[in-house]
């Protein structure tokens, strides 16, 4: 990785490393949800509890990814990593900064959602008395 004039790290970000990660975070969040899923106790509030925790991952992550392209498109192909952060010289050149954390944000929300939507099927059709049931 080499730096340009400004010391902008090169090359840039491009959506494909910025999805890849999103969607990785989003993956190891998972096994938080499952440890967090397992501690509430009584079957329907374990219900409740995914139903919640995954429909608002899922509001805020789609408006993360849409706020964040918006940015991405705004910043015109000057983006720029977060460790980035010392060379923005103008408040409008922070835009090239908040495009790829806010795609980030909401792609790992978008997969921990559906996760926790899918944890609530599992716990939903789990048998009675079996450990998923409670």
């Amino acid at each position: 990785m080499g730096l340009d004039q400004d010391g902008v790290i090169l090359p840039r970000l491009r959506p494909v490393d910025v999805v890849r990660r999103g969607v990785t975070l989003g993956l190891l969040g998972v096994a938080p949800l499952v440890v967090a899923t397992l501690s509430v106790t009584g079957h329907s509030d374990r219900r409740e509890f995914l139903s919640v925790v995954g429909g608002l991952a899922g509001f805020f992550g789609v408006g993360l990814v849409v706020i964040g392209a918006g940015f991405w498109w705004a910043s015109a192909g000057d983006v720029r990593r977060m460790r980035d952060w010392g060379t923005v010289t103008t408040q409008g050149a922070a835009v090239t900064l908040v495009g790829p954390l806010f795609l980030r944000c909401g792609l790992f929300l978008l997969v921990f959602g559906a996760a926790a939507l899918g944890l609530y099927q599992l716990v939903a059709a789990a048998p009675y008395g079996s450990w998923l049931h409670s």
